[in-house]
């Protein structure tokens, strides 16, 4: 399955993510912090979808009540 995904709120402009059996394959992303978030899709790929979430759901970006690794969580739960 892969995921095209908008995010809102946050520097980046879209994730592209690549989910098999449950499991996250790839994740590209436009815009943003490119090495924070190359660092962040490396940490993620083999991960199961669940714990992904578990992790970065409701991490906040300074003042902002979202961040990109937010916006993944919110971008994978199309998976569940």
């Amino acid at each position: 399955m892969t995921i095209q995904y908008t995010p809102r709120g946050v520097c980046s402009r879209r994730f592209t993510i690549d989910v098999e059996d449950g499991v996250i394959r790839k994740i590209e992303v436009v815009g943003g912090c490119s090495g924070n978030l190359q660092g962040i899709s490396s940490l993620l790929k083999g991960m199961k979808v669940e714990e992904a979430i578990s992790r970065m759901e409701g991490i906040r970006c300074g003042m902002k009540p979202t961040s990109c690794p937010d916006q993944i969580a919110q971008a994978l739960k199309a998976c569940l």
